[in-house]
């Protein structure tokens, strides 16, 4: 497959770029909508990237916070929850694309705000963050990765790339 020239275009200064035979330009995309989306041009077709959503469901209002601005920081657009019914009403009312959810909260706890996810839309990715080393194994079934706050925030960064 050939080379392809493309524009990136966010808000006023255009870039170019090589797609490469895999398409590899996508990920570099997603780098340069820094959350904002942009618009790109592949020979003389134009469509609009849009960032990944992901939903961070937390009690722990500190590191939700500290969560929100690291993925921001990486061109994900952010949504926070504080509790697990607030986080699905987010999910019902916004196009998520992954869940970063912990399991100990009170009210709903992770498994529950899990279960009822799978049961919305099962196609959408969850990661468990959580302070404890273990989970329950039914929940960690709905889950496809589980992380410790304790791992590094690359780790966490990682994974949601990989899913997404």
């Amino acid at each position: 497959m050939s080379s392809a020239s493309f524009a990136v275009k966010r808000h006023q200064p255009f870039a170019l770029a090589r797609v490469g035979p895999n398409g590899s330009f996508l990920r570099r995309l997603d780098e340069l909508s820094m959350g904002i989306g942009v618009t790109v041009t592949v020979n003389g077709m134009t469509t609009a990237v849009h960032p990944k959503t992901v939903l961070c469901v937390d009690d722990e209002k500190t590191g939700l916070r500290v969560r929100k601005i690291m993925l921001e920081g990486h061109g994900f657009r952010v949504l926070t929850a504080s509790d697990g019914q607030e986080g699905l009403d987010l999910f019902d009312q916004h196009p998520v694309d992954l869940v970063v959810l912990d399991y100990y909260m009170p009210g709903l706890n992770g498994g529950d705000v899990a279960a009822e996810l799978r049961r919305r839309r099962s196609d959408v990715p969850i990661i468990f963050l959580s302070a404890y080393f273990s989970l329950p194994p039914q929940a960690l079934e709905l889950a496809n990765a589980f992380i410790t706050k304790g791992d590094p925030p690359e780790v966490l960064i990682e994974k949601i790339q990989q899913l997404v």
